[in-house]
């Protein structure tokens, strides 16, 4: 199995990274920065050098083209301005999904964020933020050529994991460790079951593995 990563080198992508690669799952991640390649390797990931913000569908396609699932965890991060919200968050999410349609890799799970609604109202970056997030989502879940998951975690601490967490179509506000949102995702790609839901995540009290199944309707 091949996985290809979006934001590789992002805490909660290097962690998801170390996760698969213990599993024994092939898994890549994209990166902006060339000396960022190194983090990835240590964590058992191929680092694969490409800017989001101005490649085009078909370089983007190359990277993706034999891989059976797509992650994108990419976001231009808290010290962004609104711009890069746009084309970070909501426009390199684009690109991701509509380099995977062409590809032929079905798929594909995103990271978003819990309030993120392309209704969001408000001018502050953190409400730019949301919109961009929001319209990301939106347009994926349009996508009938993926078989798409879009995980909403609370908010992200850097706490040990639990692996207790709560998982539904709506859970509340709350944290959740980052660990444990990789552990998550790690489950959702290997549960095909949760393609076409949308899903808020914080800590909780079920396993994860249960947490997941038990969206899945298993």
């Amino acid at each position: 199995m091949r996985i290809v990563i979006a934001g590789g080198h992002g805490q909660i992508a290097l962690r998801l990274e170390k996760l698969l690669a213990a599993r024994g799952v092939e898994v890549a991640g994209i990166i902006r920065k060339a000396e960022q390649g190194d983090d990835l390797r240590e964590a058992g990931a191929e680092p694969l050098l490409l800017d989001l913000e101005s490649a085009s569908v078909d370089e983007v396609a190359g990277h993706l083209r034999g891989a059976d699932a797509a992650v994108f965890a990419a976001g231009a991060g808290p010290g962004s301005g609104s711009a890069r919200k746009d084309t970070v968050d909501k426009g390199a999410a684009v690109l991701f999904a509509d380099a995977a349609v062409r590809a032929g890799v079905r798929r594909f799970v995103v990271v978003s964020s819990m309030g993120a609604d392309p209704g969001h109202e408000g001018s502050e970056i953190f409400d730019v933020y949301l919109r961009a997030k929001g319209e990301a989502d939106e347009y994926v879940r349009g996508l009938d050529a993926l078989d798409w998951t879009i995980l909403r975690p609370g908010a992200l601490t850097n706490d040990a994991g639990t692996g207790q967490v709560r998982l539904e179509a709506r859970t509340g506000r709350g944290p959740i460790p980052r660990d444990d949102v990789a552990a998550v995702l790690a489950e959702l790609l290997e549960t095909p079951a949760t393609a076409g839901l949308t899903l808020e995540l914080i800590s909780g009290s079920a396993p994860v593995s249960v947490a997941v199944k038990s969206v899945a309707g298993n």
